[in-house]
């Protein structure tokens, strides 16, 4: 996977759309601390569709894409209350069993939100689907994307205000390596539906 064309499409395309892309982040944060995190999941869905959207079609985003896909709401609230049992008896153990749930979440369940809402996947479906993208060979690719994708956004939360930058950065980063698994994927099936089988007797 090249990662310096990743980086390098990620980082027009938030320079390009700068404005838009801090009042989005700016509403999407507000809403979901208003809320007390009970809309951060499905206003995460509507945020990295509609990044999504402006990496294929160039469509820029608006304040009220965030709410489309309030179709999601229930089984992703549902997953958030799962994650947050999870997480707190990993940390009632001790420190590090927490951190490696949080870890492992990033890794299988990075690209389980643009799964949902860009192929219309079910909760489940997108975390197995999610999980097999996530451990395509070479699996290293993966790590890397991982550990890319906590370092900026651990610079954005301890400036604090450096989230409306980071946020969408990091997301536009993530939104394009799925594009890339994703289209791989649908090559590799294409070459495979197109190969001819072998002779009788091969």
């Amino acid at each position: 996977m090249d990662f310096k064309d990743i980086f390098n499409r990620s980082w027009k395309l938030f320079v390009a759309n700068l404005p838009v892309l801090i009042l989005s982040t700016l509403v999407y944060i507000a809403v979901s601390v208003v809320s007390l995190g009970i809309m951060a999941p499905v206003l995460t869905a509507g945020y990295m569709q509609s990044l999504l959207l402006l990496i294929r079609e160039g469509r820029k985003p608006e304040i009220r894409d965030l709410f489309g896909q309030m179709r999601l709401f229930f089984p992703l609230l549902a997953f958030l209350v799962a994650v947050i049992i999870v997480v707190s008896i990993g940390f009632g153990i001790l420190v590090l069993p927490g951190i490696g749930v949080i870890i492992a979440l990033c890794f299988f369940c990075l690209y389980m939100l643009p799964l949902m809402t860009d192929q219309g996947l079910g909760l489940i479906d997108a975390v197995k689907t999610s999980s097999r993208m996530a451990l395509e060979p070479p699996v290293g690719e993966q790590i890397a994307v991982v550990t890319v994708f906590l370092i900026i956004n651990s610079i954005g939360n301890s400036t604090g205000i450096g989230v409306l930058f980071t946020q969408p950065f990091a997301t536009l980063f993530i939104l394009l390596v799925y594009e890339r698994k994703r289209r791989r994927k649908i090559t590799f099936s294409t070459n495979a539906q197109n190969t001819p089988p072998p002779p009788p007797g091969a």
